[in-house]
């Protein structure tokens, strides 16, 4: 395959294409398609709510409350719960174990407004980082279809494979939103990251 007027980086000279560093591979394994959908939709996520100030992470659209601040709270705590608790029954950490969950409804989308912006993507760095660890551990243990603590949480039979197509689905449901609250905030659209530039 070649670079032309319709290839993702939008090049026009006899350059053979490469994928982007994100993208799932064009043939591999089921785990390395699972696990490479799942970190482009990471990569994309974190650009675009990427290098906003405070104002630009609080910016609402229409009648929803919703930020992008919220959102990048909201599936930081998705990644440590799906990683820790959800697998082996562990704690996700902080702020999550302590979170007023029962007294403060959406409390990881609405406390987003008392964090910085530096905390909140530190905060959502740091689960990434953490539950890419904790997952390819899991798999190495027992592959996609082992039964994992969520099993007995819900008193069903729960495999790791389903734990990520979850994971993969709460990513593709909010950057939909990001989208939208991102374009309000400063004009930016696009499918993808900046295309790395290849030598």
């Amino acid at each position: 395959m070649t670079s032309s007027d319709d290839s993702p980086d939008g090049t026009t000279d006899d350059r053979p294409w490469v994928p982007p560093p994100w993208d799932p591979p064009l043939a591999g394994t089921e785990i390395e398609h699972v696990l490479g959908s799942l970190e482009r939709l990471r990569v994309t996520f974190r650009w675009k709510t990427g290098g906003l100030d405070a104002a630009g992470l609080a910016t609402t659209i229409g009648a929803s409350p919703l930020t992008l601040g919220g959102l990048i709270k909201h599936l930081a705590g998705v990644e440590a719960m799906k990683a820790g608790p959800e697998i082996d029954g562990s704690s996700p950490g902080e702020p999550w174990a302590s979170a007023p969950w029962d007294e403060v409804q959406d409390w990881d989308f609405t406390s987003a407004a008392q964090d910085s912006p530096e905390q909140l993507y530190a905060l959502y760095d740091a689960a990434v980082a953490q539950a890419q660890i904790r997952l390819e551990a899991a798999l190495v243990r027992g592959g996609l279809g082992q039964r994992i603590a969520l099993s007995d949480q819900v008193d069903l039979e729960v495999s790791l494979r389903r734990n990520l197509f979850d994971l993969i689905e709460e990513y593709s449901r909010h950057l939909g939103h990001a989208d939208l609250i991102r374009e309000a905030v400063d004009g930016q659209v696009g499918l993808d990251p900046p295309y790395p530039e290849t030598s």
